[in-house]
């Protein structure tokens, strides 16, 4: 199947979703898991990053996020794992939905001995959720590890009372805890981190941002063809100039992945996060100021996205991000990179 009649199969499911239930979490979680069902079945012919079509697989994830982001979390992070396997030569065995867990820092880091983990994992979206997750974990040597764990498993716990968050709330994220549970290395050492697609990915939740603050922006602009008026159009101007620029660089950077797709391009892929947060932050302050707060409080698709927008975008390291462009750039064998 083209990306293109994907894309606008997913297109068609999307329109149906999100407000076609009562209003109650439980409902909300129901429409979103359903939707979810629906989408990954296209999963297997959505182009991985760097063979030919990288702008495509982000425009699906695009449109995805300019939908609902809590699905386009789930949705990115089983694509994600789906390119990793790939990128590794492992073919699952089995269909099913996965997740990334990646995130470190557990006072009960993983522990993997004899085909057998135990141990914490914290930041786990779609706990409860997925059947399958990819972890990674720090073997004897330091370093970064991948296994894979059937979560159908018994001896696992998850455990969602920390999860306080309202943007980003129904991604079920949670703490899981795993006893002497079975699972699969994937890769060699450092895998996970050294290989190319380690940055593609990143770039793929950018494209997740990018389409919502596009969504945004499209409240503002149907407000203009409706009831313009000199300031509504002044906003409209400030953030169509980000919003263009932005979009050239996704260009610009998939057009770099697909034809040297064994470069990592991290100075490139962390510019283009950093733009977009950028960008993203600018639609959100410009639109609410362009509105006002009637959308806020009587648009659910607007209130969601406005809600869940700043959470994703902090999956950004900002300013960490920021100091390892400059290290980047100042590696650089020819000085004043920017220059025409």
């Amino acid at each position: 199947m083209g990306s293109n009649k994907i894309k606008g199969e997913i297109s068609l499911i999307l329109n149906k979703i999100f407000f076609e239930f009562e209003e109650n979490e439980t409902d909300i979680y129901q429409n979103l898991e359903n939707t979810l069902k629906k989408l990954i079945m296209f999963a297997p012919d959505i182009p991985h990053p760097g063979e030919g079509k990288t702008l495509a697989r982000w425009k699906i994830l695009a449109k995805v996020g300019s939908t609902n982001l809590n699905l386009a979390k789930w949705f990115e992070s089983h694509l994600d794992a789906l390119s990793i396997l790939n990128e590794l030569n492992y073919s699952p065995a089995n269909n099913g939905l996965w997740a990334v867990w990646a995130a470190e820092g557990s006072t009960h880091p993983i522990h993997f001995k004899q085909a057998l983990c135990s141990g914490q994992k914290n930041w786990c979206s779609g706990a409860g959720l997925v059947d399958y997750g990819l972890l990674t974990y720090r073997n004897e040597h330091d370093h970064s590890q991948l296994i894979i764990v059937d979560m159908s498993q018994p001896n696992i716990h998850i455990n969602h009372e920390g999860w306080h968050a309202i943007g980003m709330q129904y991604t079920r994220t949670a703490s899981i805890v795993f006893n002497q549970v079975k699972a699969e290395a994937v890769g060699g050492s450092n895998a996970y981190l050294e290989r190319p697609g380690f940055w593609h990915g990143a770039a793929g939740v950018a494209a997740c941002w990018f389409g919502a603050a596009t969504r945004l922006a499209d409240f503002l602009y149907q407000q203009c063809k409706t009831k313009p008026n000199a300031y509504r159009l002044m906003y409209l101007g400030d953030i169509s100039t980000l919003l263009f620029t932005t979009k050239q660089y996704f260009h610009y950077v998939a057009d770099q992945i697909d034809q040297y797709p064994a470069q990592g391009h991290e100075l490139i892929i962390r510019i283009l996060r950093a733009k977009v947060e950028q960008t993203a932050q600018a639609v959100l302050e410009q639109v609410g100021k362009a509105l006002g707060a009637r959308p806020f409080c009587e648009n659910r698709i607007f209130a969601a996205l406005v809600a869940d927008l700043p959470v994703f975008l902090r999956q950004s390291h900002a300013a960490f991000d920021m100091e390892r462009i400059g290290e980047l750039v100042s590696q650089e064998s020819e000085g004043g990179a920017w220059r025409l």
